[in-house]
């Protein structure tokens, strides 16, 4: 069996890798002409590092991340509001990593050209067509200099992004990209660390918050490379994105200083971090409305393809993850277009799930409750909301997303 994966993202990377542990071959097939470490930090679950582990990362990702301990949600002076253990520290038999982007796919990438051979991904192909009968696929792909080559294979996975050329080709009636109206800021740098060193924070009111959390070592003992992210509505929902979403688009700290100048926090000086920050980086929140179908007879979706989220509760790298292993098990146990509609009817209402929650909030909805309540602080945070309250909030959508622990420590 042959597999055909359009897109060498961490969703694409991962099906591949899994798919030669089941004696299958996943060829994938990259649009850049060269991968590049693009990105800041993104967070990636336990339920989804449990499956890198069975490939035999975990080595891999200690090198490059830190395994997160904690996780403090708390009002725009600092004040908290929830906090909890994260990973290894909830109960969990594997960790949760706060990683950069682009340093995870870089590990992907070079784990499956020493582990593929002759499949080892290929950069510089972009899909531009497809066609199928009731035997195979085959696939043309196009290089920067306007060469084509055609692929034959068993199945073809779009695993290639939030601007999917397959999903585009698949349903090209789709209404496009969403924009839920809020525009991020985004940069990592090497800076101090803050608390213990291993946790994150997300702080703010009901106008703007402030995601902050390690992603690396830093360059000394006392620092770590950390990411920071902030976010504020600045339009209304539904009207078109300032901009086309992409990674790399440099942003301005004066568009967004007087966000920065609401927060009061104790523990980091939040406006000298960003300051120093060389490169600043700014994108609208988009996300997708949930497809009625991924799979037609020998070609799927994957990952953002199939289902881009917002960034909120961070899911979209872990639920790629376990797009990937869902489909591998499926194709190593059955025909083709047999374990395609398996997998649909699995992983669909499942993603468009948590799909529905990040756009109300996901668990980041407590300090919604708490700013609407208790705009100016408060003295004890047991007088605004109940523990049982805000514990449905933050562990509820845990569980809906797959990666709650039975008994949390």
């Amino acid at each position: 069996m042959r597999i055909l994966i359009a897109g060498g993202g961490v969703g694409g990377l991962t099906l591949a890798l899994m798919l030669r542990e089941k004696g299958i071959e996943g060829q994938v097939f990259e649009a850049a002409a060269e991968v590049r470490p693009l990105g800041v930090g993104i967070n990636a679950l336990p339920h989804s590092v449990r499956e890198l582990a069975a490939l035999g990362l975990l080595p891999a990702l200690d090198a490059i991340a830190i395994r997160t301990r904690k996780l403090t949600y708390a009002n725009h002076l600092g004040q908290e509001i929830w906090s909890e253990p994260r990973g290894m520290h909830a109960g969990h038999d594997v960790p949760q990593f706060s990683i950069h982007r682009g340093r995870l796919q870089e590990a992907l990438w070079r784990a499956a050209t020493e582990r593929l051979g002759a499949a080892a991904p290929r950069a510089d192909r972009r899909l531009v067509s497809c066609a199928q009968d009731g035997e195979r696929v085959v696939a043309r792909f196009r290089a920067a200099d306007s060469t084509e080559t055609e692929e034959v294979g068993d199945a073809l996975v779009g695993a290639d992004g939030i601007h999917s050329a397959l999903r585009a080709a698949l349903h090209p009636d789709d209404p496009g990209i969403r924009w839920n109206g809020i525009q991020m800021w985004r940069g990592a740098l090497d800076w101090p660390a803050f608390g213990d060193g291993e946790s994150m924070v997300i702080a703010g009111d009901a106008v703007a918050k402030l995601v902050l959390y390690p992603i690396a070592p830093g360059d000394t003992p006392g620092t770590r490379l950390t990411n920071w992210v902030i976010y504020a509505r600045i339009g209304a929902p539904g009207e078109p994105p300032p901009r086309r979403e992409n990674w790399s688009r440099l942003g301005r700290y004066e568009d967004f200083r007087h966000l920065v100048e609401r927060l009061d926090l104790p523990f980091i000086d939040a406006g000298a971090m960003i300051r120093a920050t060389r490169e600043i980086f700014e994108y609208p929140m988009c996300d997708r409305d949930p497809l009625p179908w991924w799979s037609r007879g020998r070609v799927t979706l994957l990952g953002d393809a199939a289902h881009p989220m917002y960034p909120v509760g961070s899911n979209g790298a872990s639920q790629a993850i376990l797009d990937a292993r869902c489909l591998t098990e499926l194709l190593a146990s059955g025909p083709v277009p047999e374990a395609l509609r398996a997998y649909e009817a699995e992983r669909l209402p499942a993603t468009a799930a948590v799909v529905a929650s990040n756009r109300v909030g996901g668990p980041e909805r407590v300090i919604d409750v708490i700013a609407e309540r208790a705009p100016g602080g408060f003295a004890h945070i047991g007088d605004v909301a109940g523990e049982e309250e805000l514990e449905g909030i933050v562990r509820g959508y845990a569980r809906l997303a797959g990666f709650a622990v039975a008994r949390p420590a």
